[in-house]
């Protein structure tokens, strides 16, 4: 209608439950995860911190705490079947039926072809696709009841861009977290359930520490982030917050008409490398 008032923007999430698959953070620090966690509590979610490092959890549900938040730490790996069916009982049991799926976990090696095994493949699946898979199952039920839920997974640029080291698992993984998430939109579009994915570039977290930095170089761990910064066309990394935001953003009713998208948040890398 002309001139008719615009609605509010419907960023809250008050009254609802997310379950967050990798709501911890393998160092100290903002993880995306963690960041993810924070962000549903401020938008009013009760938070499922889900993680295998109990303490990384509880250190999560901390930080949500201290904000006046909800958070329950679950321990467990979501990627293994009885875990998961366990992790997700008692998240139920803390807050409830599930409203909002994260999943947050990835595991890669470094390699290309030649130096990736059938076993490093099947074992990077597992936990990539293969834990999504399990994680969706948990949750549909509850989303095809009550005809609502929003779903979103981490994927990263290395499914779409080579950026000058060889992922390959990981990457073609990644590539299936993407497609997987556009088919389950697809399926349950029509039951108010939304799936999508979130595709982060270059961040700056705790992980880069560890499995990033000696690709540029393995003595000078700030020369290594000044050099990964200097690839991207705004001039910098971006941090956990960057993705939390948009993972936040893509969980709201405010983004009620989107679905089997991937969203880039990258500060322009992908749009550089053609």
């Amino acid at each position: 209608m002309t001139g008719a008032t615009p609605p509010a923007l419907p960023l809250g999430l008050a009254g609802r439950t997310a379950f967050v698959a990798g709501g911890g953070s393998t160092g100290p620090g903002w993880s995306i995860g963690r960041a993810a966690c924070v962000t549903y509590a401020r938008q009013g979610a009760s938070v499922c911190v889900a993680d295998r490092d109990e303490a990384s959890a509880a250190e999560t549900v901390r930080l949500i705490e201290q904000e006046g938040g909800r958070a329950v730490a679950l321990v467990g790996d979501a990627a293994d079947a009885q875990d998961a069916e366990r992790l997700f009982a008692e998240a139920r049991a803390a807050f409830g039926p599930i409203d909002v799926l994260h999943y947050n976990v990835g595991i890669g090696k470094v390699g290309g072809a030649a130096a990736t095994s059938a076993q490093d493949l099947a074992r990077i699946h597992a936990v990539n696709v293969g834990g999504l898979l399990l994680a969706t199952q948990a949750v549909l039920p509850d989303m095809l009841e009550r005809r609502r839920g929003a779903i979103v997974a981490v994927s990263s640029i290395a499914a779409h861009r080579y950026l000058g080291y060889p992922h390959l698992a990981y990457g073609v993984t990644k590539a299936g977290v993407e497609q997987f998430i556009r088919l389950v939109a697809l399926e349950h579009a029509a039951s108010g359930i939304r799936a999508n994915t979130v595709v982060p570039g270059l961040i700056d977290t705790p992980r880069i520490a560890t499995t990033v930095a000696a690709q540029f170089d393995a003595d000078d761990f700030e020369a290594a982030r000044q050099a990964r910064a200097k690839q991207v066309p705004n001039g910098r990394m971006g941090t956990a917050w960057d993705v939390a935001h948009a993972c936040g953003f893509l969980v709201s009713d405010a983004a009620a008409y989107i679905t089997g998208t991937t969203l880039m948040v990258d500060g322009g890398i992908t749009g550089k490398y053609v």
